[in-house]
């Protein structure tokens, strides 16, 4: 037994980073401290001001342990590690992790290319952003390519020289054709200067040389060449207006203001993070972050939490940092990012001048972007965490994060095929989706078939296909009723597994009217968001499942039996499937029946008739009166 006041007298007056469990041993909050005896003893002092979250997380605490640091800069790092491993409860979380794309130029190459990059490795080649905008980046990658023809291919040059024929961007004129051989590497590499005179922000040396060859195309009557030139004009142009913006000094800097909507009444609040990137002294971008934090945080709290997370994420870090108030671990964090930069980095609360002007206009921003999104916020919580709290209601749980989903799918005379869908916090994880192909299991069994996916599932067979899944569910929804959740409990009890299964029941129209859980069919609000959100589960989980059957199918992986019978197409077989709904049904089906099919006419419906019933000398016994094994 885990007694927390004799534990609390254990503890070392040593930086360190704390972990709080609670009574399912989830990890709630992750702090550092650098003295760990003082830190977490504070949290168990009646007499101090705790605030409210402070106050309302302790209630849950069940035990803690700790991990010793050298110093309080290790402390922060493996804070910001675990905090993004495990997604604490009461830790402030940024709602969305981005990364920001780079523009590459491998200078390292005889004839270099101009890329897009997801990182910033040491790879001694030159980088160009971050951009907050995937699409802004593949704009100027066009654009230098057009302008500059350098090459995009993935050849090794001037090895592969001459060995292939030139690509389209060849044919086209936006590539001068290294490849072919005739481009020496000097006149190349000139062009590779211009491009990065170009993304260092030096534009009107190509807005001239275009310009003159406008003029020249257009004295020729040369107009298509003309009119080329002055689109790339406007191009460069309008590249150029997103960097208008000029703050003091040629620095590169992040100016960064938080607000939080204070009218919620409630254990959370929204709060939303603007940043503006500034680079070489021009605003290259702007993008905003929503965190959900709790009452009673404060903006310096949050700030030092977004900070912690946000730089945690991106290669690059610039060398100021601006502020619209005073962090409490300002220090400690300007450490761990110069140690990252390899450069001092500084962070500041401007007080005057132009720099708070850019601060104060960075909370605006922050203020309009939360005031214009409040209530899609909200309803997107409602979408999410608030239908998965109206099916912890319905079932008298607490704490579901994890839900995952389990289908199968078969049409008779094909195999059968699994598919597992996961839901976190109400929104699809789909990175965690998985397809399982029946391999015990003859012919259109679901109940044996379902068994085989869970316990696939659960064991992690088929060397490590399921690595991703150490982590279990804290709810399983069955596609079906009693006779689905009985399969799962079975599995699991077998695997001396408990977690709790519930049955998405539907009607004769095959639309969810229910939960199966604990022997007992609930009845669920079908205008509710939880019933939104199970029907969005279980339609994931059958698209999933049929998704995968038919790229099977098209594949020639799985066959019916009616792909078999002589002069029957795949559009008579449909509509055999659609009329009769099983082979069993069309090897029963008079000739008659067969011929008034749509599609079918006499001769074809003897076809299939005889098929499945042929005449006793006829040597393809094989397709006698009993279906083939697999079929059934």
């Amino acid at each position: 037994m885990f007694l927390i006041e004799e534990e609390l007298k254990k503890l070392p007056a040593k930086p360190g980073v704390y972990l709080m469990h609670d009574e399912k041993d989830e990890i709630i909050y992750v702090g550092k401290a650098v003295s760990l005896k003082n830190r977490v003893r504070q949290y168990f002092q009646s007499s101090r001001n705790k605030g409210v979250k402070i106050e309302q997380m302790v209630t849950h605490i069940a035990r803690f342990e700790y991990i010793i640091t050298d110093s309080e800069l290790e402390a922060l790092v493996l804070e910001n590690n675990l905090i993004k491993e495990y997604r604490p409860k009461y830790n402030t979380m940024l709602k969305d992790d981005k990364t920001y794309p780079f523009i590459k130029v491998t200078v390292q190459e005889a004839y270099p290319r101009v890329l897009f990059a997801r990182r910033m490795k040491k790879d001694k080649n030159k980088y160009f952003g971050p951009y907050t905008s995937a699409g802004a980046v593949k704009d100027v990658i066009e654009l230098v390519r057009k302008l500059y023809h350098v090459r995009s291919c993935s050849r090794t040059l001037p090895r592969d020289c001459g060995k292939d024929r030139p690509c389209l961007y060849y044919h086209m004129k936006q590539c001068s054709g290294p490849c072919t051989g005739k481009v020496d590497q000097e006149s190349y590499r000139q062009n590779i200067q211009k491009v990065i005179r170009f993304l260092n922000g030096d534009f009107q040396e190509t807005i001239d040389s275009l310009t003159e060859k406008m003029n020249t195309a257009s004295e020729e009557l040369r107009f298509e060449d003309a009119a080329e030139c002055r689109d790339l004009i406007q191009s460069i142009q309008k590249i150029g207006q997103r960097q208008k913006i000029t703050a003091y000094g040629e620095e590169d800097r992040d100016i960064i203001a938080v607000d939080m909507d204070e009218s919620q009444d409630l254990r959370e609040q929204d709060a939303v993070v603007q940043v503006f990137f500034m680079r070489s002294g021009k605003l290259i971008g702007r993008e905003h972050f929503y965190l959900r934090v709790a009452r009673g945080d404060t903006k310096a709290q949050v700030l030092s939490s977004f900070l912690k997370q946000f730089y945690a994420g991106t290669p690059f870090i610039p060398r100021e940092i601006m502020l619209q108030t005073q962090v409490e671990d300002a220090e400690i964090i300007e450490e761990w990012l110069t140690s990252r930069r390899k450069q001092k980095v500084h962070i500041l609360v401007p007080k005057k001048g132009t720099k708070e002007k850019l601060v104060e206009l960075a909370r605006e921003n922050a203020r309009m972007v939360l005031e214009k999104d409040r209530e899609r916020i909200r309803r997107e919580e409602g979408r999410t965490i608030g239908a998965v709290h109206e099916v912890e209601d319905w079932l008298g749980l607490s704490g579901i994060i994890r839900m995952e989903a389990f289908d199968i799918s078969n049409i008779s005379g094909f195999e059968s095929v699994g598919s597992m869908v996961v839901y976190e916090k109400g929104r699809p994880r789909r990175s965690d989706y998985r397809k399982f192909r029946i391999k015990s299991v003859q012919g259109p069994n679901d109940y044996a078939s379902m068994e085989e996916v869970l316990t696939r599932r659960f064991t992690h067979e088929s060397s490590g296909e399921f690595d991703s899944f150490a982590k279990a569910p804290d709810l399983i929804l069955m596609d079906g009723g009693k006779g689905q959740v009985n399969i799962a409990l079975g599995v699991l009890e077998k695997l001396g597994l408990k977690i709790p299964v519930c049955g998405m029941v539907k009607d004769d129209r095959h639309r969810t009217r229910g939960l199966y859980y604990n022997n007992v069919e609930i009845p669920i609000d079908t205008g509710s968001e939880g019933f939104r959100l199970i029907t969005r589960i279980q339609d994931e989980a059958h698209r999933f499942a049929i998704e995968y059957h038919r790229s099977l199918r098209s594949k020639g992986q799985v066959h019916s039996i009616l792909d078999d019978i002589p002069g029957i197409g795949e559009q008579r077989r449909k509509a055999l499937m659609r009329r009769f709904r099983s082979v069993e049904k069309i090897r029963d089906a008079s000739m008659e029946e067969l011929a008034e099919t749509e599609s079918m006419n006499m001769g074809s419906a003897r076809q299939v008739y005889q098929f499945f019933h042929p005449p006793a000398e006829d040597s393809r016994a094989s397709h006698g009166s009993e279906m083939p094994e697999g079929y059934k």
